[in-house]
């Protein structure tokens, strides 16, 4: 009887080890797999064989938790399904292939703390919905062809510490909401159209580190607010129109030292006001 029962117990084990995914997962899989020529991929998946063994897919109880297929000749569009592995937390697809819009299921994804689609062809306004992956830490979406304004509702994802949208055609301004990202340590937002002032609440960023604004459209005062940052190391918010004195600290942060195009596309350099040095002066 005890080795029956020792045999049963074995066979439960043994089925637990091997357990697949969900349908409805493994169907989300199957469908970007599809959707993205998974024929032409380098590294291919063997959809006959178990889920545990596909290239760049991780699998915790049950879960898919992971999707890493960075530089994998991913063609064509993602499919809506990708909103169905709600315990995805990290999906990277660096430099691929991959067009169209984000899918606005993006955002039932309520356990992505990174989310990497850069060096990709991805067009279109990035989803309001990406405000409810509430989790997300890092959102690198730069080198695309993204459209319209930014989301407000990133402004909601309070963990996020990185959020990189580089040399994309993103028009608008920098949305209220964004000036409460606490956590947020690096802000790429450069070769853009953006338009509109840096507002004075940019010195609620207190944990920034990198900010990079160059080459956009936005205009008026440069903030003396920026010299509150503490934690800030790189700037670069060059060639736009911002206007008017700027301190010696500021003036030495940019990396090309506050070089901005006038009305008649000519680039000019912003007078230091040498009697402002600080931030603290601005506030007298």
């Amino acid at each position: 009887m005890k080795t029956i029962f020792t045999y049963v117990a074995l066979l439960i084990v043994s089925v637990s080890a091997f357990a697949e995914i969900s349908s409805t997962e493994k169907n989300a899989l199957v469908k970007l797999n599809k959707a993205t020529k998974g024929s032409q991929w380098i590294n291919k998946w063997d959809l006959k064989s178990p889920v545990s063994s596909w290239y760049g897919v991780e699998i915790q109880n049950d879960k898919v938790v992971s999707i890493k297929l960075v530089n994998n000749n991913l063609n064509g569009e993602l499919p809506m399904e990708i909103g169905n592995l709600t315990s995805l937390r990290i999906l990277n697809l660096f430099r691929n292939n991959i067009t169209g819009v984000l899918p606005q299921s993006i955002g039932n994804l309520k356990s992505l703390t990174k989310l990497n689609i850069a060096f990709n062809q991805v067009s279109g306004k990035l989803p309001e919905t990406i405000g409810n992956a509430t989790q997300l830490k890092s959102i690198e979406m730069h080198m695309n062809r993204l459209t319209g304004e930014l989301p407000i509702s990133i402004g909601n994802l309070s963990a996020l510490e990185t959020l990189s949208l580089f040399n994309n055609e993103i028009e608008g301004q920098i949305p209220a909401s964004y000036y409460q990202l606490k956590s947020l340590k690096v802000l790429l937002l450069n070769s853009n159209k953006l338009t509109g002032k840096l507002e004075k609440e940019v010195s609620n960023l207190t944990s920034l580190e990198t900010l990079s604004l160059f080459e956009n459209k936005m205009d008026g005062q440069v903030p003396f607010d920026l010299e509150k940052l503490g934690n800030l190391k790189e700037m670069n918010i060059s060639y736009n129109m911002f206007n008017g004195l700027v301190s010696k600290n500021l003036s030495k942060l940019d990396t090309l030292n506050m070089t901005m195009v006038n009305d008649q596309g000519v680039a000019t350099t912003l007078k230091v006001n040498i009697d402002k040095n600080s931030a603290v002066a601005n506030d007298e």
